[in-house]
């Protein structure tokens, strides 16, 4: 291991790609001395390791970098999208099919809201995909309860700013009008909490069903 070397990878990196965690939650498990390289306690993240290095979390070795990849999964309504909830509810990981490596999602789904959710085991790729500067679409359909029209929804392809927290323009079309309900198709760019329903609120509107559709 070297602090310089030029042919070694960044430990917390390596970890990332080994399906640990993301680069920065790894960069915290180092400064939290939870990280030793070839036994000796890693104590920065700047650390580089080479391929025979052996790296350890919490005294266990972890796996062999991976190729990067990603899982489609759907979520249903009731699941939560961390690794452990609190309040022992269960989980997303909890339903993975046994030989199912070590993956992590990209975003989250609240515990009412269903669809697509995208796994990897690559703690990197998961960081880019999160990243709001990527600009990725995220699309889903929602069912909310009202009448509204098309013009109802100009504040949201503008911009809102909610409790003082500014919220991109969104992309919301209009499909139908379904007895006491209305479908929309809303488009975002980012992924703050509860984004949807808060904004759907905002212009008088209760969410009583999200879909991810698309990412």
């Amino acid at each position: 291991m070297s602090e310089t070397s030029e042919t070694g990878e960044r430990i917390a990196k390596v970890m990332a790609r080994a399906g640990v965690a993301s680069r920065r939650d790894a960069e915290k498990m180092i400064l939290a001395g939870r990280v030793a390289v070839n036994g000796v306690k890693a104590d920065s993240p700047a650390l580089d390791v080479m391929p025979g290095d052996k790296v350890t979390l919490d005294g266990k070795p972890i796996d062999a970098p991976q190729p990067a990849r990603l899982w489609l999964y759907y979520k249903p309504v009731g699941l939560v999208t961390s690794a452990k909830d609190e309040k022992g509810r269960q989980t997303v990981f909890d339903t993975m099919p046994e030989g199912m490596p070590r993956v992590m999602s990209v975003g989250r789904l609240d515990l009412t809201s269903e669809g697509l959710l995208l796994l990897t085991n690559d703690g990197e790729l998961k960081r880019r995909l999160e990243l709001p500067t990527t600009g990725w679409l995220r699309k889903y359909r929602v069912r909310v309860n009202g009448r509204p029209n098309d013009a109802t929804f100009d504040p949201l392809r503008r911009g809102v700013t909610i409790d003082g927290e500014e919220f991109q323009p969104m992309e919301v079309t209009l499909d139908k009008q379904q007895g006491a309900n209305a479908w929309l198709t809303v488009g975002l760019r980012e992924g703050k909490n509860r984004e949807i329903r808060r904004a759907m609120a905002e212009v008088g509107l209760t969410v009583n069903r999200l879909i991810r559709v698309s990412y």
